[in-house]
């Protein structure tokens, strides 16, 4: 249902594809509902800027004014707040650091869901405890929006070549809406299942095992030991070398002396 919100919008613009081809270019960009895009850190900026390179009108923020002017010489829009990026596009990714970060930029002061739309398909490409994804899915749908979880394998390279792996958790029919987006930054988009499946994913596909043979024989298991998150043991809680920020990929910080949400 959300996605008729959407699809009517594309819909009265579809027949410029028979319009005389001297105005394609100019086509593919008017044709194209604006993305938001919020956290611009080492892997956020080249993931928005593929999405500028496929014909997508880019709304972006970030603290980091450097990195929102890096974004606006390739032609994106920049906004003040994720708030104000909800109130102008339909379509928003998140790119940030850590489950706090997620809940503050959703559901904080100036969060996408206090101006967020009906209808509005909200991609999470962190890495977070699939535990907030399922909370912010749960906040999103009050709201009359779609959330899903798509965490992304492959470093700062991958991200500039479009070459990222995304792990995709969420309502299914929402999902080529999804894939739409994600194909434009990545080379493998793979679907979980329910929110959350996304992030549980994320470790086997890591580890270069396939996330959907792991979690169907996690779902044939009747007895699986807990493992308490504190001590470490549950295989899907561990993190992963090159996933721990300020590492030499660096996904950049959040929260703390800056506040930032960058990825």
């Amino acid at each position: 249902m959300a996605a008729l919100f959407r699809g009517s919008r594309n819909l009265l613009l579809r027949w410029n594809k028979h319009v005389d081809f001297a105005f394609a270019s100019t086509r593919s960009m008017a044709s194209k509902t604006p993305v938001g895009f919020i956290g611009l850190g080492n892997m956020g900026t080249p993931m928005a800027k593929n999405l500028l390179r496929n014909g997508y009108p880019v709304i972006a923020t970030d603290v980091f004014p450097e990195s929102c002017k890096e974004l606006q010489d390739t032609g994106a829009q920049v906004v003040d707040s994720p708030a104000d990026v909800a109130e102008k596009a339909d379509r928003i990714i998140t790119m940030l650091p850590s489950s706090p970060n997620v809940i503050e930029v959703y559901t904080g002061p100036n969060g996408i869901l206090k101006k967020v739309k009906k209808g509005t398909l909200l991609i999470d490409s962190s890495t977070i405890d699939p535990a907030v994804s399922r909370e912010m899915a749960v906040a999103a749908e009050k709201m009359g929006a779609v959330f899903m979880d798509a965490p992304v394998s492959g470093g700062v390279g991958a991200a500039s070549m479009a070459k990222l792996t995304f792990m995709v958790g969420g309502v299914e029919e929402e999902y080529n809406a999804a894939q739409e987006l994600l194909t434009c930054m990545g080379a493998n988009v793979v679907y979980c299942g329910q929110v959350g499946t996304g992030q549980t994913g994320f470790g086997p596909q890591a580890a270069g095992e396939d996330p959907q043979y792991v979690l169907r024989s996690l779902l044939v298991q009747r007895h699986v030991q807990p493992c308490p998150r504190s001590d470490g043991g549950s295989p899907l809680c561990q993190q992963l070398p090159g996933r721990l920020w300020n590492h030499t990929n660096g996904q950049g910080s959040w929260f703390g002396p800056k506040h930032c949400y960058q990825h």
